[in-house]
């Protein structure tokens, strides 16, 4: 727990409450793996009555209540959470959290976890990040904005005269991109693509409205996430997202094929550098600029020679990082979430967290991250929940006429727990070779690179 005031540092934890008999229900939107974790979490509370999801997932269906609202529909969101005396929703995906479905529901006279408007845009825009980052020294990539891909083409060719000279940048789209609009480039033809594709064919809508082109990091990469009720800051463990598509970190980016907690590659030293480097300045960033900062703050961050450097800032729990890092979570969910929200934080004790490590496998669709069929049955998905130690979190599924079926592409969160990371490893893989359907795929080396 990080007082803004003080600093003094150390990992945060579980709530003492002055009134931990209250009852509660609980909303939680959105329909991906981390909501199911959320959804799943949440109902261990002895403190929540009843869990509803919306619109969640043939998984949410058997850990909670499924509600049929989409997360951009804020006025039934709203009429929903009144009408059923909601005492806590809780906003996974960052989508509703950039259109401004906290600030609405706080007008509603709703208590709501997640960040306003204004304070996600830390992630609705690399631009407007990126710049804040600057304003606020924390360490990041050098970088420059570009409102046209023809500046942009312009800047790389003036920039890398030689068709030959390696060219280590990365090329980002502004906006929100599923985690996909970031293209890593070795060449000048390679930089060149990548701009037409965000800029000019909008492969990623209107992300690509704004561009940053930055230089190219090396070093491990960590995901470092905190609870903050813009006064507090509570630290979790680290955890180790996997990016791209194939093993060994080769192929496009996707939104995350498994992830792994805690992550080795950060001591207690390196965490809290990062806690004073990074956390406590982007807070105090967000409150200078009338932004203040309640709800996820998740730094993506690259361990580089020079020590580590921010990649970006999501502003809600990460999938596939929240499944691992809620299956050692052994402290109430429903209090420090509660805390967070009435700004009372700086009331907890350190979070009780299970030693041992976890490690999720994202299985996916045939075609993941382009194109891919849904409406394939999925079987053996009992018989992987029954193995010892092994939680499977539903993402892109659904319930047809009683049958679970893919409906995304990323489709599953096979996640698991054991007393080292290679044994929570042979757990979580046990638990995905139970699951079949036609075109299913997964990464093989979840969690080696801890090693």
């Amino acid at each position: 727990m990080i007082p803004l005031d003080t600093i003094p540092f150390g990992h945060a934890g579980r709530l003492v409450l002055a009134d931990s008999g209250s009852m509660m229900k609980v909303l939680v939107v959105g329909g991906g793996g981390r909501e199911h974790a959320l959804a799943w979490k949440l109902g261990q509370s002895p403190r929540v009555e009843q869990v509803f999801v919306a619109p969640g997932n043939a998984g949410t269906a058997l850990d909670a209540t499924n509600v049929p609202i989409a997360v951009t529909d804020k006025p039934a969101l709203i009429q929903f959470a009144k009408e059923n005396s909601i005492g806590l929703v809780v906003v996974g995906p960052e989508i509703p959290l950039v259109d401004g479905l906290v600030d609405d529901m706080e007008e509603a006279g709703l208590k709501v976890f997640g960040p306003s408007k204004a304070a996600a845009e830390l992630e609705g825009s690399k631009v407007f990040c990126k710049n804040l980052l600057h304003t606020a020294n924390i360490p990041t990539a050098t970088y420059l904005t570009f409102r046209s891909a023809e500046q942009a083409s312009r800047h790389i060719w003036e920039r890398y005269c030689d068709p030959d000279e390696p060219v280590r940048v990365v090329v980002k789209a502004d906006g929100l991109a599923a985690g996909k609009g970031v293209i890593v480039c070795g060449t000048r033809n390679e930089a060149l693509d990548a701009i037409d594709r965000i800029a000019s064919q909008r492969e990623f809508g209107d992300a690509g409205k704004e561009l940053i082109i930055e230089e190219r990091l090396t070093g491990p990469e960590v995901s470092v996430l905190a609870i903050t009720d813009g006064e507090t800051i509570v630290t979790l463990p680290p955890a180790q997202d996997h990016k791209p598509a194939y093993d060994g970190d080769t192929g496009p980016n996707t939104g995350g094929m498994g992830a792994y907690c805690p992550a080795p590659v950060l001591d207690d030293e390196m965490m809290a550098r990062i806690e004073s480097d990074v956390l406590v300045p982007i807070v105090h960033a967000m409150k200078r600029a009338r932004r203040p900062f309640k709800g996820v703050l998740y730094a993506g961050l690259m361990l580089t020679p020079g020590g580590p450097k921010v990649l970006e800032f999501n502003v809600r729990f990460g999938d596939p990082e929240c499944q691992p890092l809620l299956m050692r979570l052994k402290t109430d969910l429903a209090d420090v979430l509660e805390a967070a929200v009435d700004g009372r934080l700086g009331e907890i004790e350190p979070l009780e967290w299970d030693p041992r490590p976890s490690i999720c496998v994202v299985m996916a669709s045939e075609g993941y991250p382009g194109d891919y069929a849904k409406g394939r049955e999925i079987k053996g998905l009992e018989a992987a929940d029954a193995i010892e130690d092994v939680k499977v979190f539903h993402a892109g599924t659904k319930l047809v006429d009683g049958k679970v079926t893919n409906d995304g592409g990323r489709v599953l969160g096979v996640t698991a727990m054991g007393d080292t990371i290679a044994k929570a490893k042979l757990q979580a893989y046990r638990g995905v070779k139970e699951i079949r359907w036609q075109g299913a795929w997964c990464r093989k080396d979840i969690s080696d690179k801890a090693r």
